[in-house]
């Protein structure tokens, strides 16, 4: 499935969740479209936890470089 049509599903559903569940539903679609897109990225292999979650480099006195 290609890109175009992915974000067209999206648009979709963020389209129908606003009109007919208003602005609350709407900010819920996206917010969950956007937890899932990073949980596929992950299973797909093109995110690694430690990305995240990886320290900060910072010099001996606590600043960062």
């Amino acid at each position: 499935m290609s890109m175009a049509v992915v974000g067209m599903i999206a648009g979709l559903a963020l389209g129908f969740a606003g009109y007919f569940g208003g602005f609350g539903a709407f900010l819920l679609v996206a917010a969950l479209g956007a937890v899932g897109f990073v949980v596929g990225r992950f299973l797909d292999g093109d995110l690694d936890p430690g990305e995240f979650f990886r320290p900060r480099d910072r010099d001996r006195e606590g600043r960062r470089r």
